[in-house]
């Protein structure tokens, strides 16, 4: 069969095409992550697990960000985002994965806001 009688490659030009995984590693692979990033992972994660322990009981579902790229929210469910660490701790990037279905706004917090509510909680902890 011609190769002009294929359909178009739906993935043609896109860095994150699925079948990258299966060629082999260019210069386009990520550099693996220096010691100092790896902490901060690891700390990132070991945070993310404070935060869904003190706020998940409370229906916080997850982490909200702020996306660079496109200008809109993109909500993070707590093992959606703690996956995403793992990956980038393991793999050096993050791969795309599927948006949040139809999230509330309402249930997602800011990493800021995990970082001060826990705060807050450590500082009345302590107090008493």
């Amino acid at each position: 069969m011609p190769h002009d009688a294929l359909p178009p490659d739906p993935f043609a030009g896109d860095p994150d095409d699925p079948a990258r995984a299966l060629a082999e590693p260019d210069e386009d692979e990520p550099a693996p992550i220096g010691e100092e990033e790896r902490t901060e992972l690891i700390n990132d994660l070991s945070d993310l697990a404070v935060y869904q322990a003190l706020l998940e009981p409370r229906g916080i579902r997850g982490v909200v960000v702020d996306c660079g790229e496109c200008d809109e929210p993109h909500y993070h469910d707590w093992a959606l985002l703690q996956s995403s660490l793992e990956q980038l701790l393991h793999d050096g990037r993050m791969r795309p994965h599927e948006p949040a279905f139809d999230p509330d706004p309402a249930s997602y917090v800011s990493w800021e806001y995990c970082r001060g509510y826990a705060d807050g909680v450590r500082d009345r902890e302590s107090a008493r």
